[in-house]
């Protein structure tokens, strides 16, 4: 049997798609080292509360909340980006977040993804650009 080239969406409403997607999002938090607040504050969570934050590292799916799984596609999407454009180096594509960048007026793009969903978005579209080039 082949598999298709192009998979189907994940269905988001299914809890155990989004206890997948946590997890997911919560590797991808320890492989940048962020800080429980910054982890927080990229989901849109209350950055002074962080029992929500051990649920989710306990195993609990994130809610069925718009917000919040498009924060989790932009981030996963940033990383696909430092993936692809740091092929060779995971490192450097782990640790690009949390570097001073010129784009960004030397401030980190971590700092400018904690901004808010607008932050994200600008972090996402600039890798898709530079992933472009």
């Amino acid at each position: 049997m082949t598999r298709p080239l192009v998979q189907a969406p994940m269905d988001l409403h299914d809890a155990d798609n989004r206890r997948r997607l946590t997890q997911m999002i919560i590797g991808l938090f320890d492989h940048w080292s962020l800080t429980p607040r910054d982890q927080a504050a990229l989901l849109g969570l209350s950055t002074q509360g962080r029992t929500t934050l051990s649920r989710y590292r306990r195993g609990h799916a994130f809610a069925d909340n718009q917000d919040l799984l498009g924060r989790a596609g932009h981030l996963l999407g940033i990383h696909k980006s430092l993936r692809l454009i740091f092929p060779h180096n995971i490192d450097l594509a782990y640790r690009w977040v949390s570097q001073p960048n010129r784009r960004f007026g030397n401030a980190a793009p971590l700092d400018i993804m904690k901004q808010g969903y607008e932050g994200l978005l600008a972090v996402r579209r600039y890798l898709d650009f530079e992933r472009g080039r």
